[in-house]
């Protein structure tokens, strides 16, 4: 019998196995982008510590692995800004992705009136825009960031149901 993977708040004392994930994960956006200073990969373990202290970080958990993280908070304006989406890549494309969305949106509109969730990828992670499409993510702006990194900003109105799936 295998196991389940399990979305739970995450610990204090899961912030290495997050920090490790999240550089694994972001090796491919590095390589895609040609820059391997990107904040991903270069964030300090003690800034880590401070954002669990200060936003929602959600984990997927496979036994006492972590393969799946997501963090955000709910700005000033009423929106969800979600960030650092990231899955192991061995656990890609099975949905985890999605699940981790779906539970930090729904953690973020438990904390009071959320009007939208925004996040933002860059423009040649295609499969990131294709599952922030599934999830009912439409594009609202554009932004050149250099000549190899132009940002995609997303966003998705609260409440908003997901297409239905075939």
């Amino acid at each position: 019998m295998g196991m389940s993977v399990i979305i739970t708040t995450a610990e204090a004392d899961d912030a290495e196995q997050i920090l490790k994930l999240q550089y694994l994960g972001y090796q491919s956006e590095a390589e895609l982008y040609g820059d391997w200073a990107i904040e991903p990969l270069t964030q300090t373990l003690e800034s880590l510590r401070t954002e669990l202290t200060g936003q929602y970080v959600l984990v997927a958990r496979l036994g006492e692995e972590i393969v799946g993280t997501v963090r955000g908070e709910v700005g000033p304006d009423g929106a969800g800004r979600i960030g650092r989406l990231v899955v192991h890549p061995r656990m890609q494309r099975h949905g985890l992705g999605g699940r981790l969305l779906e539970a930090l949106e729904q953690r973020l509109a438990e904390d009071g009136a959320v009007t939208s969730y925004r996040l933002f990828t860059g423009h040649r992670s295609l499969g990131n825009l294709r599952l922030y499409a599934r999830q009912g993510y439409r594009q609202t702006t554009v932004e050149q960031i250099s000549g190899r990194l132009t940002l995609v900003h997303l966003e998705k109105p609260a409440g908003t149901p997901l297409a239905a799936t075939a």
